[in-house]
């Protein structure tokens, strides 16, 4: 028997980003029921991707949780999805046709902020597969960067990957000296440039991020190239940071998949301000799903 058919609520917490969706499934007492996977839910991919990839993953935690599809209309669900904020977004995301029973969408920033705080107000800083700053301090929402690769998201994934490219093509020419990372940059282009700009015509954000483990990797072995590249980029999460506690921010976390592999990098006063995560985002969008189903009631 389907939850739909009991009559009970279900309450889905997604968090959509540029490498993967997350969903989770909780019933009304709040025990976890299912957990789903599925693609990329960034929107600049596009709504119709973005709003798929959430309703897989949801669909992914239902059959964990052995729950039949017509569940879908019971759930009360919250999705934190990367690049809400660009204009026209979330009006289009609201009057779209949805199979759950209530949905919302909220910047991913803003779920994995409620997440890591226990749904209390502090900063974060996301370092994934894009990058931001962001904090609510006096129930005002503060956000720095993040405005999307490749105009911004300094010092996250994608960035990482930019320079890395960028510096192989230098010693590719012999403009730089080649090291370990540039020379395994090119052998995944062939040791041809014209592949990799045949690879950045149709390469998103996520392909660029692929990049960064080598760079990581090769920094932490003492590559001189890949160390520049890294310290480059702790030296935007150090500023983005501090912008925070300038703002107000009494607590900073730092989150996203290079969040570990970056925090010894940063500057020791950065890393002395930062505080344990509570939660991930995914706890966030949980939180504001049940808020917001108890404020349609």
């Amino acid at each position: 028997m389907t939850a739909g058919r009991q009559g009970n609520a279900l309450f889905a917490g997604v968090d959509g980003g540029g490498s993967g969706c997350r969903a989770r499934i909780e019933d009304a007492a709040g025990r976890v029921l299912g957990t789903g996977l599925a693609g990329p839910a960034a929107l600049r991919l596009g709504v119709d991707c973005a709003v798929g990839e959430v309703e897989k993953a949801c669909r992914a935690a239902l059959a964990e949780a052995g729950l039949g599809a017509d569940a879908l209309g019971a759930m009360h669900v919250a999705a934190g999805l990367a690049g809400i904020g660009r204009k026209g977004l979330l009006e289009e995301l609201s009057v779209r046709p949805h199979a759950f029973r209530s949905v919302v969408y909220a910047h991913d920033a803003t779920v994995a902020c409620l997440g890591a705080h226990g749904a209390r107000e502090g900063g974060i800083v996301i370092v994934g597969t894009g990058s931001i700053g962001f904090a609510v301090v006096g129930g005002r929402e503060i956000r720095a960067g993040g405005y999307g690769f490749p105009i911004s998201d300094e010092g996250s994934g994608a960035d990482l990957g930019l320079h890395a490219i960028r510096l192989a093509l230098r010693a590719h020419d012999g403009r730089a000296v080649a090291t370990r990372l540039t020379r395994d940059v090119m052998l995944r282009f062939h040791d041809d440039p014209y592949e990799a700009v045949a690879w950045m015509d149709r390469a998103t954000a996520t392909d660029f991020a692929t990049f960064a483990p080598l760079v990581m990797r090769h920094a932490d072995a003492g590559d001189a190239v890949a160390r520049r590249i890294v310290r480059d980029a702790a030296e935007q999460i150090d500023e983005l940071v501090r912008r925070l506690i300038e703002c107000g921010a009494t607590r900073v976390a730092l989150l996203g998949g290079l969040a570990s592999p970056m925090q010894p990098w940063l500057a020791p006063d950065v890393q002395r301000r930062l505080v344990p995560v509570e939660g991930d985002a995914v706890d966030g969008a949980l939180h504001l799903a049940r808020r917001a189903a108890k404020n349609a009631a």
